[in-house]
């Protein structure tokens, strides 16, 4: 009995031919989508940010007992020894938000260069994958030159022929599944770069945190230092200060909400509101360009708590910082001073029973009874201890800014826009 090829009849070569070429066809080697060399870089960065984030947790378990030591002193009765006590812990909770941010920039930067590793894999492997499609789409060309026949007399032997034919089929097979792979990795490959470029950001956003933190931590050291300056470290001498500054609080007080209801009458009777915008939360423009609020409404934490509860927001702005109208309004009061000691604002009043406040301003570039629009500049910022017009109850550089509701103090960050 004859085995080779050629004895074979030509109808059962071409049965046979047409068998081999229906078979179903499976991969047998694709590239890994690991194919980088970098995994033993990125395990160790990988390592390194997990310490980090387990410090930022025990950092955070510190600021909390500090938290509860002010609270604490809160509660105890106002003494200079107390206030102390309260800025102590004060300072030393910012430095620990110092630290935090600090360790978290740090991990964000080790997140980065992990990335940076991820994207040169994806870029290798793509290249790899591009060099093996090239191939394999070479060899399928070479093979349709001929056809299946011509390939099948080409061999001595069944075997040969099976061989060939199957490898033919594994190439077809490869291509497809490494064209696929090569979609896949540019995929992961845009992902990685987009989430670089949003860990940037947050970056960038982090380390602006830094820069304003590092700021109130000089203000609550300028702060004790003031305190013990005008106090001499006598209780005697702390409590007689407290008592002017509560005297200089409640004049000033009395004079906002008594100029406010006097002009909100009058204009109500010369219909002359019409004039300004109507109101819905969410709809006041943020007067300064930052957005960086040191002390919050009623703040707990707020340095003069123990002389008045803090009825507005206080965002931070450089010293000549312009100011902006938050909506269109009615110039009600423009408290103008020649001194430090003297507070310089501005009220605006709305419609529908809103007015805005802003405080420590060194220059006021309005006047009383005339109308201004959303985003008009209407002065400068202040609040640099010991300029004019900063008034007795300052750290810093920054703008005081209120929102009232028919004359009683509200939470501004319930009407400004969230923008961001």
């Amino acid at each position: 009995m004859c085995y080779n090829i050629i004895c074979m009849s030509k109808k059962a070569l071409i049965i046979l031919i047409m068998l081999l070429i229906t078979l179903a066809w499976r991969p047998s080697f694709v590239i890994s989508e690991n194919a980088g060399g970098n995994n033993a870089e990125i395990d160790a960065l990988n390592q390194k940010i997990n310490e980090k984030k387990e410090k930022v947790k025990q950092l955070e378990k510190s600021i909390e007992e500090y938290k509860a030591k002010i609270s604490q002193k809160r509660l105890e009765a106002v003494s200079l020894s107390n206030q102390l006590a309260i800025l102590d812990n004060r300072t030393a909770q910012v430095e620990l938000d110092i630290e935090i941010t600090e360790n978290k920039l740090d991990t964000l930067s080790l997140e980065i260069e992990t990335l940076d590793l991820n994207i040169a894999d994806k870029e290798t492997t793509i290249k790899r994958q591009k060099a093996i499609i090239a191939e394999l789409l070479q060899t399928l060309h070479q093979s349709e030159r001929k056809n299946y026949l011509e390939i099948f007399v080409a061999y001595n032997s069944f075997s040969d022929f099976y061989n060939r034919l199957q490898y033919l089929q594994t190439v077809e097979r490869d291509l497809g599944k490494n064209a696929k792979g090569l979609r896949i990795a540019k995929e992961d490959l845009e992902d990685k770069k987009m989430q670089k470029e949003k860990i940037k950001i947050s970056f960038e956003e982090l380390n602006d945190k830094l820069n304003q933190k590092k700021e109130d931590m000089e203000e609550q050291i300028k702060l004790k230092a003031d305190l013990l300056g005008q106090t001499q470290a006598s209780e005697l001498k702390f409590r007689t200060l407290v008592s002017t500054l509560r005297s200089q609080y409640a004049a000033i007080e009395n004079e906002i909400s008594g100029i406010e209801q006097e002009v909100r009458r009058r204009l109500e009777e010369q219909d002359r509101l019409s004039q300004t915008e109507g109101f819905d939360p969410g709809t006041l423009s943020w007067p300064t360009q930052s957005r960086y609020v040191t002390s919050g409404f009623r703040d707990p934490d707020y340095p003069f708590r123990y002389i008045f509860e803090h009825n507005a927001i206080d965002t931070r702005a450089a010293q000549g910082t312009p100011i902006k109208a938050a909506a269109s309004g009615y110039v009600a009061r423009t408290k103008r001073c020649t001194s430090s000691s003297c507070y310089s604002y501005i009220m605006l009043i709305h419609s529908g029973g809103l007015s805005t406040v802003y405080g420590h301003l060194s220059k006021i570039t309005v006047s009383e009874d005339q109308f201004v629009t959303r985003g008009d500049v209407i002065g400068l910022s202040g609040g640099t201890p010991g300029t004019v017009g900063a008034g007795p109850f300052v750290t810093g550089p920054h703008l005081h800014f209120e929102v009232r509701k028919n004359g009683i103090p509200e939470n501004p960050l319930g009407y400004l826009v969230k923008d961001y």
